[in-house]
């Protein structure tokens, strides 16, 4: 972890300034609870979180120095609600990772440094790419031009792409657990 407070100091010297971070650490390694896999659901936790706060602390020093910056958290529509079996530490850290920058939209509401929690949908990518019957699944090429557009309007939280998964995600927070286990 050291090494992500040397790399961003280095970026920050080496650009006089750092004008935006965007944390994307994560991994879908995660098996069902208590099925004798908790070296990759830690593993999963580690990169997903642990990883992500590190580099959080190291962004947020460079911002709070500089007075000014846009932290971009990527969590994921998993973090709405806990998941089950493969998705249940996913899930898990990348709800720590929205609440981390939340805790931080709150801190710094009055503030010129800006935080955004963006929450993915099923972007084609190696994580996902093994997975069969992966709804609304949209390509590479289009998730990415989603995420630059929802990244570039700074907003406060972002469902990307944002349809269907504004409205889904809507539905997963305010549906009973039973019919959101169904959904996912």
């Amino acid at each position: 972890y050291d090494q992500v407070f040397a790399v961003f100091d280095a970026f920050r010297t080496e650009m006089a300034g750092i004008d935006r971070v965007i944390i994307n650490a994560g991994m879908g390694k995660g098996q069902p609870l208590g099925t004798g896999y908790f070296y990759a659901n830690r593993q999963t936790a580690e990169t997903n979180f642990v990883a992500a706060l590190a580099q959080t602390e190291a962004a947020m020093e460079i911002f709070r120095a500089q007075n000014s910056g846009h932290l971009v958290m990527i969590s994921s529509i998993s973090a709405m609600r806990g998941m089950k079996k493969n998705l249940t530490t996913y899930a898990a850290t990348k709800a720590g990772v929205a609440m981390l920058a939340e805790g931080l939209q709150v801190e710094l509401q009055n503030s010129p440094i800006k935080v955004t929690t963006i929450f993915p949908g099923f972007i084609r990518s190696e994580i996902n790419e093994k997975v069969k019957n992966t709804p609304f699944l949209v390509d590479t090429e289009t998730g990415c031009k989603a995420l630059v557009k929802a990244i570039e309007k700074e907003p406060k939280n972002a469902s990307v792409p944002g349809w269907p998964w504004g409205p889904l995600g809507f539905a997963m927070r305010h549906l009973p657990l039973k019919m959101v286990g169904k959904m996912m």
